[in-house]
Formats: C-alpha cells, sequence, structure tokens
C-alpha cells in the first residue's frame, strides 16, 4: 500500500540533502522561474526612476571621474608603467567596469534568505535559483556598461589618436567574468547564510566591500602599489581579483599584470570560494526559517 502510494508522487521534497547539492536537473526545471527572478530584478530596480537603465551607465561613468580626478590627478598615481600612453579615465573606467560586477553580485546575493524570507517560507523552489538570478541578471548591466567602455576605448583611439589596442588574450575575457561571478556568489551566499543569525554582518558588508575595492588594485595599478609599499604588496599581489582586473587591464589596455599562475591562482580560488558557499548555503537553508 505505501508503495503504491509513493510511486504516484513526481517529486520528493526531503530537507536530506547531499553536502554539495547543485542538482543541475531540478534547476532547469525551474528555468522559467529563473529567467522570471532575471526579468523582476532587471525590469523592477530602476521601473519607478526618471533615468531609468541610465543609471547603468551613469555610476560606473561618475565613479571613473572621480578616480582620475582624486588618484590620477591630485595624488598623481600614474595609470600605468613609465611612458605609459593609457588615458587615466579610461584605465580607471577599466577597473571599474569588472569590479562593479562582482560588487553588485556579493550585495545582491548577500542577503538572499533575509530579502527572501516571505517567498521561502510558502512555497517550494530550489533556494540557490535565487542568488543565481542575481548573478545572471547583471550580467545584463555588465553588458550595458562594457559597450560604454567600448565607446571611450573607440573614441580615444580614433578620435584622440592614442596608440593602444586589445591583444591576442581579450579571448579570455569571458573567463574573467565567470570567475569575477562565481566569487561574487559563492561570497554572497556564505554572507547571505551567515546573517540568518548574525545580522551584523548586514551592515558591514557595504563598508567592507569598499575596503576590498581598494585592496583589489581597481584605482590604482598594481605595479605602482609594488613599487611604493613593497612590504605589504603580496596582500595586494595575492588578492584573485587583483589578478582578474590587473588581467583584463593587459589584453585591452596593454598595461597591468598578466600571469597564468595567478589567473589559474584566481580560478582555483573562486572555484573554492564557489563550493564552499554552496555547502553553507545548503546547508542553512534547512533551518533558516526558525532563525531568520
Amino acid at each position: 500500500m505505501n508503495t503504491s502510494t509513493e510511486e504516484q508522487w513526481l517529486y520528493t521534497i526531503s530537507s536530506k540533502n547531499k553536502l554539495i547539492d547543485l542538482n543541475f536537473k531540478e534547476i532547469w526545471r525551474y528555468r522559467d522561474l529563473l529567467l522570471l527572478f532575471v526579468k523582476r530584478d532587471v525590469v523592477t530596480l530602476y521601473k519607478q526612476t526618471i533615468l531609468g537603465p541610465l543609471w547603468y551607465l551613469i555610476q560606473p561613468l561618475f565613479t571613473a571621474v572621480i578616480f582620475t580626478l582624486i588618484f590620477s590627478n591630485l595624488a598623481k598615481i600614474p595609470a600605468g608603467g613609465e611612458g605609459s600612453l593609457v588615458p587615466p579615465f579610461l584605465f580607471n573606467l577599466a577597473g571599474i567596469t569588472l569590479w562593479s560586477y562582482f560588487k553588485e553580485c556579493l550585495t545582491g546575493t548577500s542577503n538572499t534568505f533575509t530579502k527572501n524570507q516571505n517567498i521561502f517560507g510558502k512555497v517550494y523552489f530550489p533556494r540557490v535559483i535565487m542568488p543565481m538570478s542575481v548573478v545572471v541578471s547583471n550580467l545584463v548591466k555588465f553588458s550595458i556598461q562594457i559597450i560604454l567602455f567600448i565607446g571611450f576605448y573607440i573614441y580615444f583611439v580614433f578620435v584622440s589618436g592614442i596608440d593602444i589596442s586589445p591583444n591576442k588574450y581579450l579571448i579570455l575575457l569571458p573567463v574573467l567574468v565567470i570567475i569575477m561571478g562565481l566569487l561574487g556568489l559563492g561570497l554572497g551566499m556564505i554572507i547571505s547564510s551567515l546573517t540568518t543569525k548574525y545580522r551584523d554582518l548586514t551592515m558591514l558588508v557595504t563598508f567592507g566591500v569598499q575596503l576590498l575595492m581598494y585592496a583589489s588594485a581597481v584605482p590604482y595599478p598594481l605595479s605602482y602599489f609594488k613599487q611604493e609599499l613593497p612590504k605589504y604588496a603580496f596582500l595586494i599581489e595575492y588578492n584573485p581579483i587583483t589578478a582578474i582586473i590587473e588581467t583584463f587591464r593587459y589584453i585591452t589596455l596593454g598595461e597591468g599584470q598578466f600571469s597564468f599562475f595567478y589567473l589559474g591562482y584566481a580560478a582555483v580560488f573562486g572555484l573554492m570560494v564557489f563550493f564552499i558557499g554552496l555547502i553553507i548555503f545548503n546547508r542553512t537553508e534547512k533551518t533558516f526559517i526558525d532563525t531568520v
């Protein structure tokens, strides 16, 4: 009797999951929901604003201008090595464009449980879809910002006559974006899981992200930091985000430190953070509703 009853169920929902439970079949089955969350994130973010999606362009543009004024003009931090022809504005915009994708992924996924507790408490779906939707929706924003970067790149090359050009390693750009997404998603899931018990982390995320930006060679080249503070250069050099930022600047502007070792290190680090975040996320989703 029990056997025949169990055979009637199409799906079985259980709290006894594996340590690393990334059921691609189930996620694929809920792909429409994933796309719905992505559409919600893209459309509703600036729905009742005057400028709307233009904020996608305004934020990196103004940040690059401020960095150029403060770090390049006032602090006299060079945009590259000695004799570099790279415009400081374009140098800063390159770092900000890639950094913004990581930052949005991290901050967007760091409050998954607390932000969506009402939905999680009423209906079942793979919880990992929620942070995944944030990473995918931010790809739309990143695509718009990379178009802005390309626009200024063309202007400086063809109008201002600056002698810069991308190199053959430009094909690594998708790899850089994937690593940034994995880092943002993994760290976001870890923080989101911890905030179900420790709400203080929510207040520290914004502050911590700002500090991390300065520790990731976004507003300055790694070579400059190694020259001025060689004793502490390893802290910046072994930051996996630094390797990604420097690689992006190298493949687009010809400035920056490029090494397959550091890029591989960043990829391995990103995968480790992702899997650790996934483990903690899966363990937390079973009991978070009682503590959130």
